[in-house]
């Protein structure tokens, strides 16, 4: 796709100076800026670099005034970072507006799907799947039976969406993702085997969730595991059967979180924390990686360390701890001083 810097200063009601006819195909940091890219000065530490950029356009703010000779096409808007990231989810939107369905794939005749679908090459619908509008689901996918999925929904390469599943508008879920595959649930029986308890509930994504890469979310038991609207999840992640998780909670990678446990509104969550289950987490809750929670959590506390401390009693703890060689010798010589005394 290419653009002129007309369409561009048109997209984000900018004004050219320069070329308005030079066109971009790509995006690039201005300081490895090429021929053919589009870039942006927003930070003024940058400001030197825009004189040797080769990049073909570069979006600036309105206040700035080059004081050598540039080689590239000015676009001047009011933020120039603001404006980048827009043009990027503009570019991000016609990148994604594919159509139709590609061959082979297998769609069930009670499947239904709305206006502008897409379905990638040696994808899957099951019986009675409902798409709402505008959804592109890209190749190798898996939709199993009874699956419901809103508007503006976008499925990447390889996910696979157990049946009963539940999605809502503009859910995004990445490649190699899986939702509502089977929680982890056995019984031990008298011979010492175990016995597998059936997971007949589902998976909930509200509107606007973020499944990252190869993340996994198990269905329930019973009811539903559900992640309320807004939460965003990295790649790597294991969410266990029943689990709950309240709106716009962020979590980064390779997290766990065993079954039943509720976790609530706008909390944050590093990588490789280990959560227990059957416990509850407040709201806004910040927990830093490699944390490891085996208890209730209030709304608004600060955890670190395995078992989770609170985060200012971790940090005075690992002064006292960093120091505990230290500490020894001096015991070891006062004892040994204590001992030549007595003797």
């Amino acid at each position: 796709m290419k653009f002129t810097a007309t369409q561009i200063a048109g997209i984000l009601e900018g004004e050219v100076e320069g070329n308005p006819q030079i066109a971009v195909h790509k995006l690039s940091k201005i300081e490895e800026g090429e021929k053919g890219s589009l870039t942006f000065l927003a930070n003024p530490k940058y400001t030197s670099y825009i004189y040797s950029t080769k990049a073909s356009i570069t979006i600036v703010n309105k206040d700035f005034t080059p004081e050598q000779t540039l080689s590239t096409t000015l676009i001047k808007v009011d933020d120039a970072y603001k404006s980048f990231s827009k043009l990027l989810e503009y570019y991000n939107q016609v990148k994604n507006n594919k159509v139709g369905i590609e061959s082979p794939s297998f769609v069930a005749e009670s499947a239904e799907y709305g206006e502008g679908f897409y379905l990638g090459a040696f994808s899957y619908l099951g019986d009675n799947v409902r798409i709402g509008k505008d959804v592109k689901v890209y190749p190798n996918v898996y939709i199993g039976d009874n699956v419901t999925i809103g508007d503006n929904v976008l499925i990447f390469a390889g996910a696979k969406i157990y049946s009963e599943s539940i999605i809502g508008n503009g859910c995004v879920i990445h490649s190699g993702a899986i939702i509502g595959a089977d929680g982890f649930g056995f019984t031990p029986n008298s011979n010492g085997e175990y016995s597998k308890v059936p997971q007949t509930g589902n998976v909930i994504l509200e509107e606007n969730v973020d499944v990252g890469a190869g993340t996994t979310i198990d269905r329930a038991t019973l009811g539903s595991t559900v992640l309320r609207k807004g939460v965003k999840l990295d790649n790597q992640i294991q969410i266990a059967h029943n689990v709950e998780i309240g709106e716009h909670t962020a979590i980064a990678a390779q997290t766990g979180i065993a079954g039943s446990t509720k976790i609530g509104k706008h909390c944050l969550i590093g990588g490789q924390v280990g959560i227990v289950g059957h416990i509850t987490i407040g709201d806004r809750v910040r927990i830093q990686a490699q944390s490891g929670i085996g208890r209730n959590v209030k709304d608004d506390e600060v955890l670190q360390g395995s078992p989770a401390l609170n985060y200012g009693d971790y940090n005075k703890s690992y002064v006292h701890f960093k120091n505990l060689p230290k500490l020894v010798n001096t015991i070891t010589n006062i004892e040994k001083k204590v001992e030549g005394e007595q003797n």
